[in-house]
């Protein structure tokens, strides 16, 4: 009965207060408290509502506090509501317990010095909050639907539909604001807490926990604060994203390319001073690899990313799949125009070092890369790597001129496999053996065709114990000895076995013109010279096949060949005229071709002799045979088989 008594003695006050209380006295003392809290100016523009009972509060209309004699105010609010202590109303004290802001437009204009409009609120809250200082009245504010203006000399950002709960200490010494705001078109949940409010607010060292989590990417730190002379922040600092890709586009930088930086975890010890942030234990996740190392990244007008990191394997197969040299069909350099946008987004300067690198089909072993772009100019070295069963080292340069890469590339491939290497590097599958590759090329264009178009330099192969199939240069030499005229027969098969094989090339705007190509092998020598065009991918070469003549100085025979047709699968035949001049019984005919009377009754006969079988020409149309009655003397006589 006592409780019920009191609570009727209340209920029977605020009555009474709610008809003889002064509405004037409680709005100046409610807009000076928060004059006083803030150290702002309190504007109210529209109408004000008083409740005693049963709600205590007063609701400010279309308010707003600026700083001094600013034009525009740092926060402008459509309902502004200052919920009342109970029991001191009743004593005739006007005590705000908590604020509620309905739609809110907050407004931070930052200096370049660090100074912004909201430093008088700031030191107000400073100064009431230190030993010793004015109590403050109320110590929670409520945010709902509100929107933040931020700017600075470099940045300008909004965050919409905030709802979020503030509370600085009136007893304890923390703070803690908890909530949600719309951000760049994603909705993000944020905690943040400061150990030590009044430390913090006087820029001396303070702990500190932060929580984000959107959709793109989630964000934590823990560590401590500090703001003297600059922001100062050193603890663990997490991130996680599906997408990595996704989460560089919201906070608006452009990912490079267009395939991998998909999921990505960080963890590492953070130390940020001013526009820099040093990364320390770094243990980095993405697209499946894994990485420890340090890293640092600043933005002071142009962003700056350093790393080393070392890895057990990597994959960077992602980030290469999506650039094609080859057009469709495998046939023809691509036309698509390179997108170089990412060479002038950040400067870069990376090692990386790893027991196991995959690129596309190639697996490399130990291998230790590094990478600088700077200015648009992307610089690639490679101190070493296992590769085709050797080493390889070299550097590789772009620099963008408008939508031109300018492209120099200096290889060395030594003691590597050589199938691997040729069908990798060049898409030649025909080679076999080891050997040593030296390349030192230059090129300019938008496109790999431009590329291709452009191509000077030089190359250097050379070549031991291995062999070049698709035919048999030995076994096909020893046949012609013996009957120059039997045919070429299915020479396009087998290998031709080499002990010692040199390759020099020399590129001039796209084309290779072949300064020494000479393959040896115990029994028979070749020797090349001609060009390859690097834009059509087609061989226009002459060489000649030597079977070497025997411990007595018999057997030996030059045959001259061409070659002729794309890369992948070109033709290759023998001079037909030298196989003529060597047969007893058919060189008088090619003499007899001189002279007219004889021209036409001779022709189809050497024909039949120089032609390849049909089976090696699908696509030849049947030509029709002379009548040997219409040629009688142009038979040639039946060539005696000659001993090997």
């Amino acid at each position: 009965m006592p409780i019920v008594a009191l609570l009727g003695v209340v209920v029977i006050g605020l009555l009474a207060m709610s008809w003889l209380l002064s509405r004037d006295a409680l709005r100046n003392a409610v807009e000076a408290q928060i004059r006083s809290v803030t150290g702002l100016d309190f504007v109210v523009n529209g109408a004000v509502d008083i409740s005693v009972f049963p709600g205590s509060y007063v609701s400010f209309h279309d308010v707003g506090l600026k700083n001094g004699g600013a034009i525009d105010p740092a926060l402008s609010v459509d309902v502004l509501t200052a919920n009342l202590r109970l029991l001191p109303l009743l004593l005739q004290r006007f005590e705000i317990a908590d604020m509620v802001m309905l739609r809110p437009r907050i407004r931070v204009v930052r200096e370049a010095n660090g100074d912004s409009n909201w430093s008088p609120f700031i030191e107000s809250i400073a100064r009431k909050t230190k030993p010793g200082g004015e109590q403050l009245s109320f110590s929670e504010i409520r945010i709902q639907d509100g929107l933040l203006d931020y700017r600075d000399p470099h940045n300008h950002e909004r965050l919409n539909d905030i709802d979020i709960a503030l509370a600085w200490p009136s007893i304890s010494r923390s703070f803690a604001a908890t909530g949600q705001f719309d951000w760049r078109g994603e909705r993000v949940d944020a905690s943040l807490s400061v150990s030590d409010f009044l430390a913090a607010l006087a820029g001396e060292r303070s702990g500190l926990k932060a929580r984000f989590a959107s959709a793109p990417v989630k964000l934590a730190f823990d560590g401590n604060i500090a703001n003297k002379a600059s922001l100062v922040m050193e603890g663990t600092l997490t991130a996680d994203s599906l997408s990595l890709r996704n989460a560089l586009r919201w906070v608006g930088q452009a990912p490079p390319g267009s395939g991998g930086f998909g999921r990505f975890a960080l963890k590492a010890r953070a130390s940020l001073v001013g526009p820099s942030i040093a990364l320390t234990n770094v243990n980095v996740e993405l697209d499946g690899n894994s990485a420890e190392g340090v890293m640092t990244y600043s933005n002071s007008g142009r962003q700056t990313l350093q790393a080393t990191l070392a890895a057990g394997a990597i994959d960077f197969t992602p980030y290469i799949s999506t650039v094609r040299l080859l057009a469709s069909g495998q046939r023809d350099w691509s036309r698509q125009l390179f997108d170089l946008d990412a060479l002038s987004s950040v400067d870069l300067d990376m090692r990386l070092s790893a027991a196991k690198v995959t690129v596309g089909s190639s697996t490399l072993g130990r291998t230790a890369l590094g990478a600088n772009l700077r200015g648009g100019a992307l610089a690639l070295s490679v101190g070493e790597a296992q590769v085709y069963g050797g080493i390889a080292r070299g550097s590789f340069n772009i620099a963008r001129l408008d939508t031109i890469a300018d492209i120099k590339a200096q290889v060395q491939f030594s003691d590597v496999d050589l199938q691997a290497c040729a069908s990798d590097l060049f898409g030649v599958n025909k080679l076999t053996g080891r050997g040593t590759l030296n390349m030192m090329l230059e090129a300019s264009g938008s496109s790999p065709f431009g590329l291709a178009q452009s191509l000077d330099g030089s190359a250097t192969l050379i070549g031991q114990d291995g062999a070049i199939t698709g035919f048999n240069v030995e076994q096909l030499l020893k046949r012609l000895e013996r009957r120059p005229l039997s045919g070429a027969g299915n020479f396009r098969s087998g290998s031709t076995p080499f002990s010692n094989l040199v390759m020099q090339l020399k590129f001039n705007d796209g084309i290779a013109t072949a300064q020494d190509i000479r393959i040896e092998s115990p029994t028979s020598k070749l020797s090349l010279t001609g060009t390859a065009s690097v834009p059509a991918r087609e061989y226009d070469m002459k060489g000649t096949a030597s079977l070497k003549a025997a411990a007595n100085g018999t057997g030996g025979f030059d045959l001259p060949f061409v070659i002729q047709g794309p890369w992948d699968d070109p033709l290759i035949f023998p001079d037909p005229e030298s196989l003529i001049r060597r047969s007893p019984g058919a060189a008088p005919l090619l003499d007899a071709v001189k002279d007219r009377k004889t021209k036409d009754a001779v022709r189809s006969v050497i024909e039949r002799f120089t032609t390849a079988p049909k089976a090696l020409q699908p696509d030849a149309e049947k030509k029709d045979e002379v009548p040997a009655a219409t040629a009688p003397a142009a038979t040639a006589p039946a060539e005696p088989e000659k001993a090997n």
